[in-house]
């Protein structure tokens, strides 16, 4: 099986990052950082631009050597345990996006960025991406790096053989509802037999969720995921479920890109970053695809961040590198080299990334992805956020790929997340 460039998105308890790194306010020990010249950075693979780096290396190399290391497992985790033990502390340290939120109440333990001058870049930067670096504080934890905001990918062919709309701005206009996706995808599933217009349920879920103004804990410390706005996404999911328009073939297996190759899956809704995926688990069907927009309006997947440790020796230097890390040509840079789509709109209008990409036939997809990045909707992230999402996330497999009743797994899912919002003091 080959694995994406990103990989699953890890769920664990968001209480579990903040009591690890709330132990760090104890004890009396030093932290280990920088010492001279040295300076250490970590991130994971696919994370930040190689060329970047590289770049960066030289540009510093008479002031500082930048020591870039990829961890690999589970990030998340080995930061944590290597702050709590105060020992070898990177000075910047990449933050995942969908952990950003267990962080943040912690940001006593990472500089304020906005010490050091972040404040004066802010309109470079999409602003809901930088809010999401901002703790309840007011302190700035994590500086942005890419974003990941979600489109249609399809095939044009199998479109046009289904008798629906194959060009990008006419798939974008006529498809622009959940009611009129699903109604492709009847259409699709009798004109093109063992056709599917949907890989998997959870990602009509999720995205649907995201596309709108709420999660799944309040600024309130209240459990809203029982709330509409996630009883809608699970009901557009079943419903598509049901109606026979979700594949049940397992993402990324050798059937699952056979079945693309012939045509069966011919349409996908994901993220930017997952151009690389479709080019890297399926190069025969170069020029096969194109990008049109999300049904039901922008939606975002995934994004990171960079931070600076309260370890570092010279926070003064490590912001001055990480801001050049990250202005708009490097970041343009960053998508032509691992597909992490530019927090910064300057970049949007770049002609590096304005080339037609010959795989999704000589289409600019960035008339795509440039709108959709600064229309995302805000909605407030909690701490405790991914913790009570996972048991829906849960159910909804169980559901999906299980054929468990979906209305005995939506009450499974919320008897399990009323226990782990009483574990974590969550009100509901």
């Amino acid at each position: 099986m080959r694995l994406s460039r990103r990989g699953l998105l890890r769920a664990g308890l968001a209480g579990t990052a903040a009591t690890a790194l709330g132990g760090l306010a104890s004890g009396c020990a030093v932290p280990t950082g920088s010492t001279g010249r040295n300076m250490v950075l970590w991130y994971w693979s696919g994370g930040l631009s190689p060329k970047v780096l590289q770049k960066a290396r030289s540009r510093y190399d008479s002031a500082v050597n930048l020591q870039a290391i990829q961890i690999g497992g589970y990030y998340r985790s080995k930061l944590m345990t290597t702050m709590t033990g105060r020992a070898h502390v990177p000075d910047i340290a990449g933050l995942k996006g969908e952990d950003m939120a267990s962080y943040l109440p912690n940001s006593n333990q990472f500089v304020d960025l906005r010490t050091l001058g972040a404040d004066r870049l802010k309109d470079r930067y999409l602003t809901w991406k930088w809010d999401e670096g901002i703790a309840e504080d007011g302190s700035m934890v994590g500086f942005p790096i890419d974003c990941g905001p979600v489109a249609h990918y399809y095939q044009p062919a199998v479109f046009e053989r289904a008798g629906l709309p194959y060009e990008p701005d006419d798939v974008s206009r006529e498809l622009d509802t959940w009611e009129k996706f699903l109604a492709a995808g009847e259409q699709l599933k009798k004109r093109v037999p063992g056709a599917f217009i949907l890989t998997d349920a959870l990602s009509i879920y999720g995205i649907s969720v995201n596309q709108t103004t709420k999660r799944f804990v309040d600024k309130d410390r209240h459990f809203i995921g029982d709330q509409e706005h996630v009883r809608t996404a699970w009901d557009r999911a079943v419903e598509a479920t049901r109606r026979g328009l979700v594949s049940k073939i397992v993402n990324g297996t050798p059937d699952n890109i056979s079945a693309t190759e012939r045509g069966l899956l011919p349409s996908q809704l994901n993220a930017s970053w997952a151009a690389g995926d479709i080019k890297l688990n399926t190069p025969k069907t170069k020029g096969k695809w194109r990008v049109a927009s999300c049904p039901g309006g922008p939606s975002n997947i995934g994004g990171s961040f960079l931070s600076i440790t309260k370890a570092c020796r010279e926070p003064e230097k490590a912001f001055e590198m990480i801001t050049w890390m990250l202005d708009a040509d490097n970041q343009a840079q960053g998508f032509v080299d691992s597909v992490l789509f530019p927090s910064t709109p300057a970049s949007y209008r770049m002609e590096k990334l304005r080339e037609p990409d010959e795989f999704f036939g000589g289409q600019i997809t960035m008339d795509v992805f440039g709108p959709a990045a600064q229309k995302i909707p805000v909605a407030f992230n909690s701490p405790y956020d991914v913790a009570l999402k996972t048991p829906i996330d849960d159910e909804m497999r169980n559901f999906s790929v299980l054929g468990k009743d979906p209305d005995q797994a939506w009450k499974d899912a919320m008897s399990k997340c009323r226990r782990i919002a009483d574990h974590l003091g969550v009100t509901y």
